[in-house]
């Protein structure tokens, strides 16, 4: 019989290389388990297929998850042209196929010009947006006819990194809410061939643009040579990295952690993060144009040590 796994207070983010064939939430549940964290959530799925950056939030820091979720994000993309399937990616039945016309980088360049900026995009019909109360894929999987909704997204940069035919391969900075699946489905529509992703790995995470990544067996291996699944984290003030900065004395901190509304007319306006006289990280606040500063997100226990 196997031993109970006792879960414990941890606070932090781990920077996860998720590998393919993992969706997020069992990447999440794996890492969870193996730190033996009591909580935990993630900021963003990254579909099965893809590879790379997921940021895992746990304890406290998971109060800053969906802030994550809404960050600028950057992805490598193999797109295969000439061939279509029902997700849109490689784990899909295939479609249809169409003969790849000849490009030259001109061509391609043109092609992918009316993809940047602010665009409407439509979702893939296999993706995790709910309709309903129920996940698109959901629907999908039982063969019920879907209208995935349109949204507006922004892809701020594409970048051409190879083509050999019918292999394109692509590097794509983009705000949340864009999938890069939608984006080749629809590049391949333009060339009049189809088109599909190969293999997609995010590269980034806004504010993490340079991550120290740690896959599962590693962070498996770091544990089962006695590392602190603590010191595996990065502090939660990592994920704060773009948000004004206020530092409040003991007394003030003290009111903030209770709820209590404070003024300065020095407080910079919007939202901002709070910390304590030693550096640690109160919470998120709301500083109105009266230097009104409103508690958002308390962090609560950050200077407990958990029990190994």
């Amino acid at each position: 019989m196997k031993p109970r796994i006792v879960y414990r207070p941890l606070h932090g983010i781990l920077l996860l290389d998720k590998p393919a064939g993992l969706s997020s939430n069992n990447a999440l549940q794996a890492a969870r388990r193996l730190l033996r964290a009591e909580k935990g959530g993630h900021t963003g799925s990254l579909d099965p297929l893809a590879t790379g950056l997921l940021p895992l939030c746990f304890g406290e820091a998971t109060k800053i998850a969906g802030l994550l979720l809404g960050s600028a994000k950057a992805y490598d993309a193999e797109i295969v042209l000439g061939v279509t399937t029902d997700t849109d990616d490689a784990d899909g039945e295939p479609l249809r196929q169409r003969a790849v016309p000849d490009l030259s980088e001109s061509d391609l360049q043109a092609a992918l010009a009316p993809f940047i900026g602010r665009i409407q995009q439509q979702a893939p019909i296999y993706s995790a947006l709910k309709q309903g109360g129920e996940p698109l894929y959901a629907k999908a999987r039982r063969g019920e006819r879907i209208e995935a909704p349109v949204r507006e997204v922004d892809v701020q940069a594409i970048e051409v990194l190879g083509y050999s035919a019918p292999r394109l391969r692509l590097r794509v900075t983009c705000g949340s809410g864009t999938y890069i699946r939608s984006l080749a489905r629809d590049l391949g529509e333009v060339l009049g061939c189809g088109a599909h992703i190969a293999s997609l790995r995010r590269l980034w995470v806004e504010p993490f643009r340079a991550p120290q990544m740690i896959t599962l067996e590693a962070l498996s291996a770091a544990l089962e040579a006695g590392a602190e699944a603590q010191a595996l984290l990065l502090p939660i003030e990592a994920g704060l990295a773009d948000f004004a900065r206020i530092v409040l004395d003991q007394n003030h901190a003290a009111r903030f952690r209770m709820g209590q509304r404070l003024r300065d007319a020095a407080f910079p306006a919007g939202q901002v993060a709070v910390f304590g006289p030693d550096g640690t990280p109160s919470g998120l606040g709301l500083v109105d144009a009266d230097g009104r500063l409103s508690p958002q997100r308390l962090f609560n226990g950050l200077n407990e040590i958990p029990a190994c």
